[in-house]
């Protein structure tokens, strides 16, 4: 059984694999409180979940996936890989080293052993998703979590958001997580 299967904390999204039907998802998931999972029909069947893909860019609200995703490591005994953008700047490191704390505090307090790895990405924050999709087949994870825009912006109306591509891209489902602290509730 998959761990978003007939669980309330965890918002499952079948939909096909066009822009307007994920785009519509997307629109309709804008204030949703629990991470949401979407499933198109060219994504693999998960049997098991081993490996998490985590990409991490500059942007404070990635922090937000510290809690989501030592949830699920610890549900599951997923393994956790962290892939940082290849960032100039000190913010993209300075968000693994929240989230490595947060999985280090959870693992102490909890007695379960949460593995993870940090990888280095080749693109930069802006780009990181694209890598993390390209890198599917290399980290042989089944699972990517990602944030959600927290605001849509003129190039994201014109061209779509980033998770939008992702998702349309991947192999694997996605999960997303709204980055509003308003919006944000732990499922534990």
């Amino acid at each position: 059984m998959l761990i978003w299967e007939n669980n309330e904390d965890i918002r499952l999204i079948a939909c096909a694999n066009s822009k307007r039907e994920i785009q519509k998802a997307l629109d309709d998931c804008r204030e949703e409180r629990r991470p949401y999972v979407f499933v198109t029909p060219t994504m693999r069947e998960i049997l098991q979940l081993n490996r998490i893909l985590v990409p991490v860019t500059m942007l404070e609200e990635e922090t937000y996936k510290a809690e989501i995703c030592t949830y699920l490591a610890r549900k599951t005994g997923a393994h956790l890989i962290l892939l940082k953008a290849h960032d100039y700047g000190s913010h993209a490191q300075q968000n693994i080293n929240r989230i490595k704390t947060r999985i280090e505090s959870v693992s102490e307090k909890t007695g379960t052993p949460i593995t993870y790895e940090i990888q280095e990405a080749r693109k930069d924050s802006f780009s990181l998703y694209k890598e993390a999709v390209e890198r599917q087949t290399e980290t042989g994870h089944q699972l990517l979590v990602l944030t959600a825009s927290r605001e849509y912006g003129l190039d994201d109306i014109l061209f779509g958001p980033p998770e939008r591509h992702a998702i349309q891209r991947s192999q694997v489902p996605v999960m997303l997580i709204n980055p509003r602290a308003d919006l944000f509730s732990l499922c534990d």
